[in-house]
């Protein structure tokens, strides 16, 4: 039944219910550049589970709503079962409301690990399938920081694997336009040794290495914190920059201070910054890339996440007008290939056997590229054909995850919010505006300490 099955649909069709059946295959099997053989081979020797339904809850509405519908459909075509999605602009408070009420879904979709790992503690979530966290480790670039980011104390405080990650982004990435590169006869640098080079000599050259902008209104300040999270993720271990996060490690300490003095080697020299040093932190983040594409360009250079596009003018073509690097690593450190970012995970709210098959069917390449191939959707996952990637920068951004030897998350938004997302933003308007790194830090350290 199921190799006929397999050969003969086409289309998508999202019911109006939000579940998906069979026949709602939006790539042909078989067509495309899509990793079918392990498809079929695995839809081969899928258990028939037709009348079991698996429901899954999430915050991703349209238009990834039905994208991922569309990416779920083919376990539904090789099971038989139903694969049910809602999506929600309120998902993280009506999860926690259905699982306590014992109506959870089968499997939930967090934004972030915060609350998966609070869910865990209080009983609330299932382990993962046996054997999934090796899976992860042997097939994920950074696979092992992928495990410990997935992995929680139980009620009864032992670790388990409770999130699978699927669908991460970037935010290591320095974004240039590749004709100011060419005529300036600069080349793209592949360490933090020759990124610091570089920018010493287009100081030396005369013109404006770097736009940097913290302005967001109330939320000032928090590129800066990106900045920071990255250099500490390329000078300290990963178990350092962890400590940090937890405040077991104190946000005063040298090792800290040392990172936000090498955001200050860029942030605070007026011949490295568009505008000069005072700019910086008056500059709305949302205007600061656009110095690249002045003519001639007000700054060569601008660390963003992935997200920074959608500020550029418009009618950019990525790589021809624009592109991205890699935010090196320095090459002395021998600390890898470090990447920072984000990413949502999925974690079994409802065990059944069907949602065990589910999260099996996670692990194939195929689960991936159907989302690659119509969003923005980014994977660590090495088996994957990067081809099946929407676009180039997508393609680009992808292999920059499945190099990475560490993966973090952003620091900021794993601290307690009156430092994440407050002591450590207003530190770093102060630190970008002349005040000493270390009077900075222990003014943060002091508003931890105060939330203890």
């Amino acid at each position: 039944m199921k190799r006929t099955l397999l050969a003969g649909v086409a289309g998508l069709a999202v019911l109006a219910a939000g579940s998906v059946q069979a026949q709602d295959l939006v790539f042909p099997v078989g067509e495309g550049d899509f990793s079918w053989e392990s498809y079929n081979e695995w839809a081969e020797s899928a258990p028939d589970l037709s009348g079991q339904t698996v429901t899954i809850a999430g915050p991703w509405l349209q238009p990834e709503d039905e994208v991922f519908r569309s990416a779920i459909a083919y376990f539904a075509a090789a099971t038989g079962a139903e694969a049910i999605y809602t999506g929600s602009d309120s998902f993280e408070q009506q999860i926690v409301i259905d699982a306590e009420a014992g109506s959870a879904p089968n499997v939930a979709v967090f934004p972030q690990p915060g609350l998966a790992a609070d869910m865990a503690s209080r009983g609330l979530l299932s382990p993962l399938p046996e054997g999934m966290g090796e899976w992860v480790a042997e097939n994920y670039g950074a696979g092992e920081s992928w495990v410990d980011l997935g992995t929680y104390p139980d009620q009864d405080g032992n670790d388990q694997l409770f999130g699978f990650f699927y669908n991460v982004n970037v935010k290591s990435l320095v974004w240039y336009v590749p004709e100011n590169f060419e005529d300036a006869g600069y080349e793209v640098p592949e360490s933090m040794e020759e990124l610091k080079a570089l920018t010493e000599q287009i100081a030396a050259d005369g013109e404006t290495p770097w736009c940097i902008g913290l302005g967001s209104g109330a939320a000032t300040g928090w590129p800066a914190t990106d900045w920071v999270e990255d250099i500490m993720l390329r000078t300290q271990p990963p178990e350092v920059y962890d400590g940090w996060t937890t405040n077991e490690i104190p946000f005063n300490d040298e090792r800290v201070v040392a990172a936000i003095e090498e955001f200050g080697w860029f942030a605070r020299n007026d011949d490295f910054v568009s505008g000069g040093a005072g700019q910086v932190a008056s500059t709305d983040f949302r205007d600061s890339p656009k110095g690249l594409f002045a003519s001639p360009p007000q700054c060569y250079m601008h660390r963003q996440a992935s997200f920074v596009p959608a500020f550029f003018p418009e009618g950019i073509e990525f790589g021809e007008d624009v592109d991205f690097f890699y935010f090196p690593a320095f090459a002395e450190k021998d600390l890898g290939n470090p990447v920072l970012g984000g990413g949502t995970l999925m974690s079994i709210t409802d065990p059944s056997e069907a949602t065990n098959h589910l999260m099996e069917f996670f692990k194939l390449p195929i689960a991936h590229e159907i989302m690659m191939a119509q969003t923005g959707f980014l994977t660590p996952h090495k088996g994957v054909n990067a081809d099946t990637y929407m676009n180039d920068a997508l393609k680009g951004q992808g292999e920059i995850l499945v190099n990475a030897t560490t993966f973090r998350f952003d620091g900021s938004d794993l601290m307690p919010g009156g430092v994440g997302a407050g002591s450590f933003w207003t530190g770093m308007v102060d630190y970008t505006g002349g005040k000493d790194a270390q009077a900075v830090a222990d003014e943060i350290q002091a508003s931890w300490e105060a939330l203890k």
